[in-house]
């Protein structure tokens, strides 16, 4: 059947029943209901099928979108699913947690034309969620398997979909992680409302499926050096993203119950998994009962507002530095927590934390801002305003100010490994190389905190980079052999 696009003129833009903002706060659940596939059929029509489908231009991993939306309204979503996965290793992941509203939906043409963005995000959810219900996915087998093998530092979004793209050629792959789940920051960084956790375990028990190999609690500088993985493997990809926590530098910032925000945040998704984590057993990262100040703008810092609001906090404030318009965090996520009762606290900044009995934080004084001219960036500078000092109650201090590398020579026992003024880890883009030899890297690690989706194009550029050096490298070993 041949669905009628470019329906937007005549039918509005609509996304899946969103729970009321009471009834949310009381749980972890996802805040959004699934599309019904008559109304997914009726909103996928709405695409206006441009001859330049900026919606795909500005996705990281150039999804096809118009082709699978196209699908998806004629009720074809198998294929749909076949198309969007054959770009996208995590469509369905994409679909919840992606800031559609600055990537795709954001350049959609009818969105510019002032009828609404096609809601692709949540299109691309129930096609993908689809699939799995109907038993479309399945594991992929290399129709060869080869004898060389490639080593993968890190189970995050950028190692897992370098994983399945080299597992799927026939190449012998293991991802080593220091965490005891694959996922990295989709398991333990992302709450559940945005990314229930099944979502993302039945991906990496689909690559167990199709022959990865796991090892877990493996860190690397402690099991095991990278050279003594470079020993063990024809390729290496650093993939292992970026954890330490940017901190700030202001009186008191060493009391009690001021926490960095991934602390917070794993410790919440730890025990939403059933572990028993002793640091919120005894309250210092449980906002139940607590007035919480969160410092930072960016999806972190919504990621512990919206925490904290489930948690049952008694109040809970978010402290930013530049106004709403400026914030880098997505605007659906900041209208999300105004809805959950979120207070933001705009053009401020934190000078100092004053302490209470016993040693901990009692309260946050900040400083009014105002912005300056802007710098080379195009970002206007904050700057404070004299005397306009005022305290906020704080019982809970979470700093959320972004993730820079670790020290990875050192951690790794790799003192030859080159990294950048900034400690992320020195690249080749077009062969995504390290300086070492058959040494790979991608996501986090090498271009700082980014998006998902920016990680999985990373490990994909990976996967084809390593494989035209193994191939180039196999073809050599043949032409000694033969001599």
């Amino acid at each position: 059947m041949t669905a009628k696009m470019l329906r937007f003129v005549t039918l509005g833009r609509s996304m899946p029943e969103k729970r009321g903002a009471e009834a949310r706060r009381e749980d972890f659940d996802e805040i959004y209901a699934d599309f019904a596939p008559a109304q997914a059929a009726d909103q996928a029509s709405r695409c206006s099928q441009c001859g330049v489908p900026f919606c795909q231009v500005h996705c990281p991993v150039h999804n096809n979108i118009p082709d699978w939306l196209k699908l998806a309204a004629e009720g074809r979503l198998e294929e749909a699913y076949e198309v969007s996965s054959s770009t996208n290793n995590f469509p369905e992941i994409c679909g919840r947690i992606c800031p559609q509203d600055r990537l795709c939906e954001g350049n959609c043409v009818i969105e510019q034309a002032g009828h609404g963005t096609v809601t692709i995000g949540a299109i691309e959810k129930f096609i993908t969620d689809t699939a799995w219900e109907k038993g479309w996915v399945k594991p992929v087998k290399a129709r060869q398997q080869r004898r060389q093998t490639v080593g993968i530092v890190g189970a995050g979004p950028a190692g897992l979909a370098a994983a399945e793209e080299l597992r799927r050629q026939g190449y012998q792959v293991t991802i080593y992680d220091r965490y005891d789940r694959a996922g990295g920051l989709l398991i333990y960084g992302i709450p559940n409302f945005k990314l229930e956790k099944e979502v993302v375990q039945r991906r990496a028990a689909l690559l167990v499926a199709e022959g990865v190999t796991f090892k877990l609690n493996f860190e690397v500088g402690r099991d095991a050096s990278l050279e003594g993985l470079r020993r063990r493997h024809d390729a290496i990809l650093i993939a292992c993203g970026v954890y330490k926590a940017r901190d700030i530098q202001a009186p008191g910032v060493g009391l009690g119950h001021i926490v960095p925000a991934l602390d917070y945040l794993t410790a919440s998704n730890r025990t939403s998994l059933g572990d028993h984590v002793p640091a919120f057993a005894e309250g210092m990262l449980d906002a139940r009962g607590k007035n919480v100040v969160v410092i930072g703008g960016g999806d972190t810092a919504m990621d512990c507002v919206r925490t904290a609001v489930r948690q049952g906090a008694l109040s809970v404030k978010c402290l930013y530095r530049r106004d709403r318009a400026n914030m880098p965090g997505s605007q659906r996520e900041v209208a999300h927590a105004e809805e959950e009762g979120v207070e933001f606290v705009w053009l401020a900044q934190p000078e100092a934390f004053v302490g209470g009995e016993p040693n901990r934080v009692a309260a946050v004084r900040a400083q009014r801002i105002h912005l300056g001219i802007a710098d080379a960036t195009g970002r206007q500078q904050p700057r404070p305003i004299e005397g306009s000092h005022f305290q906020i109650p704080a019982d809970l201090a979470i700093k959320a100010l972004g993730f820079d590398p670790e020290d990875l020579p050192k951690a790794m026992g790799a003192p030859d490994l080159e990294v950048t003024r900034w400690g992320s880890v020195k690249l080749d883009w077009k062969r995504m190389a390290t300086n070492l030899d058959g040494v790979f890297a991608a996501g986090d690690v090498v271009r700082g905190a980014s998006l998902v989706v920016w990680a999985i194009r990373d490990g994909r550029d990976a996967a084809a980079a390593i494989q035209r050096y193994l191939v180039a490298k196999e073809g050599g070993r043949s032409a000694t052999a033969a001599e």
